[in-house]
């Protein structure tokens, strides 16, 4: 389980030298839905005991190293075939049918201890008649409670997206969640109407006031339990050497359909970015021949063909796979290309034309793309 011992310590020491000790992490849900377009390559994957290894790992790790970890979205975002940012996605399984698969990630979270869980804004209305979002699903809540055994802190999604909001109030959007049986509310559209709401609840209701009071002291006592965040960034060289090693292990096992291509003699590449012009911006997309130009390595016209092509989960994306403009810029550059670089998930090699060998880098973080220069670097030489 190292591969998910040392990311989650990573990320645990990264988080406290920024100032942070609770972390919304790790995602516990399973790659179930291939139309799901907001999970993906955020899970671990879609075999619930391999799944469950991983999560119960990574939120050890975490919380041994000071952080309060967050096993998400119960009981389950992976078998959604919309992005509960847009939409109240909703799922035709019962408990019956979940309880083999889904929830039990969350299962061994909890038994690893994990300090807070985050709801689902996912219906599933042959488990809860009511067909409320597991944000604001008592039954399904209970379920998690009871059932689970879970006592720790339950914190919503964030509700400003439509999976929370859609068909409510305002006022109802901030207190269905509470009185549902969630601790905390994340990201309301407007914190002061949230805490206004809240108050107004609580003075009508004895019972609100009581569930706030409650949720307040259990969130004291998880702070209490987790680590002193740093107020000043403070680097951590051994995390961040750990975390480039993990990169390279993983491209090291990343190449697929084909073999390693004679790149020596320079390269030209050809960056293809399915989200570069989203609603909501990625990140760069050029580190790569960056690091490639500061190495001064050859790369332009008459070199060997190599194709980064960017596409990942993004919110309201509301797709899957590429888009037109990349899938015309793929028809025509992958088929006579040496490589291709798939920052995205390993089910989108289908939508690349051609034989060219495909190395799967995941995603577009830094540590990915630092990581592909060096490989490509490698066998530049």
């Amino acid at each position: 389980m190292a591969q998910a011992r040392t990311p989650a310590s990573c990320a645990a020491r990264e988080a406290l030298g920024l100032g942070v000790n609770w972390v919304f992490a790790p995602v516990a849900d399973l790659d179930l839905e291939p139309r799901n377009p907001i999970i993906q390559t955020r899970s671990f994957g879609a075999d619930p005991e391999a799944v469950s290894r991983q999560v119960a790992t990574w939120v050890r790790a975490a919380q041994e190293a000071g952080v309060l970890a967050c096993a998400k979205h119960y009981p389950g975002h992976g078998r959604a075939a919309q992005d509960s940012h847009d939409v109240v996605p909703s799922v035709a399984s019962d408990l019956a049918e979940l309880s083999g698969s889904d929830p039990r990630p969350f299962m061994r979270a909890i038994e690893a201890g994990v300090a807070s869980i985050m709801t689902a804004h996912v219906s599933f209305p042959r488990w809860d008649a009511s067909a409320a979002p597991a944000t604001r699903s008592a039954v399904i809540l209970d379920h998690l409670r009871s059932a689970l055994g879970f006592d720790g802190l339950v914190v919503t999604d964030a509700l400003m997206m439509e999976g929370a909001r859609a068909g409510l109030p305002a006022d109802e959007a901030v207190t269905a969640p509470l009185r549902a049986g969630c601790d905390l509310l994340l990201y309301p559209p407007d914190v002061e109407e949230a805490v206004s709401a809240l108050d107004r609840a609580a003075g009508k209701d004895a019972r609100i006031a009581g569930r706030v009071e409650a949720s307040l002291a259990k969130y004291q006592r998880a702070l209490d339990r987790a680590g002193q965040a740093d107020q000043v960034y403070t680097a951590d060289p051994v995390s961040e050497a750990e975390s480039r090693d993990v990169a390279r292990r993983l491209l090291a096992s990343g190449l697929h359909r084909g073999t390693i291509p004679d790149l020596r003699g320079g390269i030209d590449l050809l960056i293809v970015d399915d989200d570069q012009d989203a609603e909501h911006r990625p990140g760069p997309n050029d580190l790569v021949r960056r690091d490639l130009a500061r190495a001064r390595a050859p790369d332009g016209y008459g070199g060997r063909r190599v194709i980064l092509a960017f596409t990942e989960p993004r919110m309201s994306k509301g797709r899957v796979g590429f888009g037109a403009a990349s899938r015309a810029v793929l028809s025509d550059a992958a088929p006579g290309a040496s490589l291709v670089v798939l920052f995205g998930h390993p089910r989108l090699m289908q939508e690349i034309p051609g034989s060219a060998p495909v190395l799967l880098a995941w995603h577009r973080q830094p540590l990915m793309q630092h990581a592909v220069a060096e490989w490509l670097l490698e066998r530049m030489r």
